[in-house]
C-alpha cells in the first residue's frame, strides 16, 4: 500500500512538474547553432576512442510544422552526416520526436534543460541525453548495452510490506561530448 500511494504522489508530482517547465522553456529556440566538440566512447576498461561530433540545430524556414534540424555529425561531414529533424509532438508537454528521415522517428522527452530519448534498437537499449548547461555547452551523452535482463530482484515479502520485482540490464559502452557553440 505504502508502494502504491508512492508511486501515485510521484506520477502527479512529475506531471505538475512537466507542464511547469514545459511551458516556461523556450526549446528548442534556445537551443539554436552549431555545436561541436569530441565524442569520447567509453567501455567497461576506459576510454576506447573519440571522435570529433558536430550537432546542427536550427528552424526549417519551409516548415508550418516548427521543425527544427537535428543533424548530428561524427567525424567528416562527408563521411558520417545524419540530417535527422526535430519535430514537436507536444511541445507544451515536452514531448518531441527525431525524425530520422527513413522511416524511424523516435520520441524524446524535454525535462528541464534535457532532451532524453529511450529506444531499443538491433538487440540494445539505448539512453540518448543532450543536456544545454548554458549559452555556449551542450553535453550529449549515450549509454547503451544488451536489451537482456541479467538479474531480477525483489518480488517478495519483506517485513510486511510487499517488495516489487526489479529487473536489471547490462551496460557495455558510455558515450560522452562536450559540445561548444560555433554560431
Amino acid at each position: 500500500m505504502k508502494f502504491s500511494l508512492l508511486a501515485l504522489y510521484f506520477s502527479l508530482s512529475v506531471v505538475q512538474l512537466l507542464a511547469q517547465v514545459a511551458t516556461t522553456s523556450s526549446f528548442p529556440a534556445d537551443w539554436i547553432g552549431s555545436w561541436s566538440g569530441v565524442l569520447n566512447i567509453y567501455g567497461p576498461k576506459g576510454l576506447v576512442q573519440s571522435v570529433p561530433m558536430q550537432l546542427e540545430i536550427h528552424p526549417i524556414d519551409t516548415s508550418k510544422e516548427g521543425r527544427y534540424t537535428f543533424g548530428l555529425i561524427y567525424g567528416p561531414k562527408e563521411q558520417d552526416w545524419r540530417p535527422y529533424e526535430l519535430v514537436p509532438v507536444m511541445p507544451e508537454l515536452g514531448l518531441w520526436r527525431v525524425d530520422e528521415k527513413n522511416s524511424i522517428a523516435i520520441e524524446s522527452y524535454l525535462y528541464g534543460p534535457k532532451l532524453m530519448s529511450w529506444f531499443t534498437v538491433m538487440n540494445s537499449r539505448l539512453l540518448c541525453t543532450y543536456e544545454k548547461l548554458d549559452e555556449q555547452t551542450l553535453i550529449f551523452e549515450v549509454y547503451s548495452g544488451e536489451d537482456r535482463l541479467v538479474s531480477a530482484s525483489g518480488n517478495a515479502e519483506h517485513h510486511g510490506e510487499r517488495i516489487p520485482e526489479v529487473n536489471t540490464y547490462p551496460f557495455s559502452v558510455f558515450q560522452r561530448a562536450i559540445l561548444k557553440k560555433k554560431s
